[in-house]
């Protein structure tokens, strides 16, 4: 199994997914990490010269909203590509659009208030890691 997080030093878990510089990749077997490593991650400061019509020219009323419409789903699809072998995504905070987004990527996000990454391993290989919905925005 394989499990991303995203952060900015490989330790803790970044607040903003969408403003994180990089995916801490774990690979879990058999309960152990076998292997450890960091990616980039695209996010918020590159596509920062995009437009953000996503949530401005779309008429129906779920893609009025931020993180929703064809623009912010070619986005997020993109910052899905670099974790594809991935099966969990680990975030501290993250939008609608994106958490859903992870979803049809078939990567399930997990919103955690544990700050370290290695806690939240450990949670979540006990199943206890909890998974706070309502810190989506």
């Amino acid at each position: 199994m394989k499990i991303a997080f995203v952060t900015d030093d490989g330790v803790t878990i970044s607040q903003h997914f969408g403003r994180a510089r990089y995916y801490e990749i774990l690979t879990v077997e058999d309960g152990k990490v076998v292997s450890r490593e960091q990616r980039d991650k695209m996010g918020h400061t590159q596509f920062a010269s995009q437009e953000h019509g996503d949530h401005h020219s779309s008429s129906s009323a779920q893609e009025t909203r931020h993180g929703y419409g064809p623009d912010a789903d070619d986005r997020h699809s993109r910052m899905a590509t670099a974790i594809g072998d991935c099966q969990y995504l680990v975030v501290g905070g993250m939008g609608a659009g994106a958490y859903e987004a992870m979803k049809r990527s078939g990567i399930q996000p997990l919103v955690t208030d544990l700050e370290k990454i290695d806690d939240a391993l450990t949670a979540h290989l006990n199943g206890t890691l909890k998974d706070h919905t309502e810190y989506l925005h």
